[in-house]
């Protein structure tokens, strides 16, 4: 059951709402604006607009959800925003174990915090732990998710803006690359993108190219859908093996 229209997942659980904006990746956040317009809208769960806001009532959600799927966490926030506090982190992992038919991937630009979360507790088989790594500047993040004991481990590469360099993807199982979309987006050059992908396809990272975004390979401001998914003629969709 697909229920999100975001590729590379099936479903999205938000136990938290609302963050801050921590890196270059987050000026134009999406999630940010869609809050507001759902505060505008009058969604109870979204009065407190993007302040972080936990939900109790979301904790069990998962475990009424009987398709086994790729449940995205926390879609609309970051799961180790340090207003978050680690007694509801908890939680959110004890459903996570609980709801052994799904797959539960975590996505974080807070890799220090989540490394600290970790130190003293384990990570479940079917949470697939993320960082995202918008430029070059961010590469130490995956330093950080390396030493974390997942199962999965993962890069988001979205919005991609800059040339990555040289990767060192030892112990990353898959990753994801993006351009970015809405009125403000950044332009991404596909040569930053199939520099990932012959590292990946060399280190053997399952590769995922989600979108161009709102600026096509050649450069051109389109829609999204015009811009399309194709990297030299071809769809890159790959997942992890579990």
């Amino acid at each position: 059951m697909k229920t999100t229209k975001i590729e590379w997942t099936d479903q999205t659980w938000n136990p938290v709402t609302g963050c801050d904006r921590l890196s270059e990746g987050c000026a134009n956040c999406y999630a940010a604006t869609m809050s507001l317009r759902l505060q505008n809208m009058g969604l109870e769960k979204y009065k407190n607009g993007f302040d972080v806001t936990v939900h109790e009532e979301s904790l069990d959600e998962p475990l009424h959800w009987r398709s086994p799927s790729n449940i995205f966490v926390c879609s609309m926030s970051d799961l180790f925003n340090e207003k978050v506090p680690f007694s509801f982190i908890d939680k959110v992992f004890k459903t996570i174990k609980k709801a052994k038919n799904h797959r539960f991937q975590i996505l974080t630009k807070r890799a220090e915090r989540m490394e600290e979360y970790f130190k003293t507790r384990d990570v479940p088989d079917n949470a697939w732990i993320g960082v995202t790594v918008e430029n070059s500047t961010r590469k130490n993040r995956i330093d950080i998710l390396r030493k974390i004991n997942a199962k999965i481990r993962f890069l988001s590469c979205e919005p991609l803006l800059s040339n990555l360099g040289e990767l060192n993807l030892e112990g990353i199982h898959w990753v994801i690359v993006g351009g970015e979309s809405g009125p403000k987006a950044r332009p991404m050059q596909k040569a930053w993108v199939e520099n990932i992908q012959r590292q990946a396809t060399e280190q053997k990272s399952a590769f995922f190219f989600k979108q161009w975004g709102a600026w096509g390979v050649d450069g051109v401001r389109r829609s999204k859908k015009e811009n399309g998914k194709l990297l030299n003629g071809k769809i890159y969709q790959a997942m992890p093996k579990v």
